[in-house]
């Protein structure tokens, strides 16, 4: 009788014990509440899918936590990357056009209402 040898399980190009040590290493980067959370709810780091479980979970609250710590700019452009999921890279295409057109001709308002007529002259030398 010949026996296969079995085919290690990977998860994204991780094994079982990699998976697990990424997870606790992750999981005391999260604040308090959060690790807490993790516990009350039921996530562990035994088991194969409890493992794969808690990686995604954790990669989640990780996600929530830097978004949480975004300026208003940085909200904004989040949002935008996650909205253009949903449109086809020709309506993408056509809405940073728009967007780009309205902003040349609001740079042009303010070119003509505040003229640079100063000139300066600079020397390399």
């Amino acid at each position: 009788m010949v026996k296969k040898k079995l085919k290690a399980k990977t998860f994204q190009g991780m094994n079982y014990r990699k998976v697990q040590r990424k997870n606790s290493r992750n999981r005391n980067l999260l604040i308090r509440e959060n690790q807490k959370w993790l516990k009350n709810n039921g996530y562990r780091n035994i088991g194969w899918n409890n493992v794969i479980s808690l990686y995604q979970a954790i990669a989640e609250l990780q996600r929530k936590e830097q978004i949480s710590e975004f300026n208003l700019e940085e909200l904004f452009l989040e949002a935008d990357r996650i909205g253009n999921k949903y449109f086809s890279q020709q309506e993408i295409h056509n809405k940073q056009q728009k967007i780009a057109q309205e902003l040349n001709e609001i740079t042009e308002i303010i070119d003509y209402q505040f003229p640079d007529n100063k000139i300066e002259i600079v020397d390399y030398s």
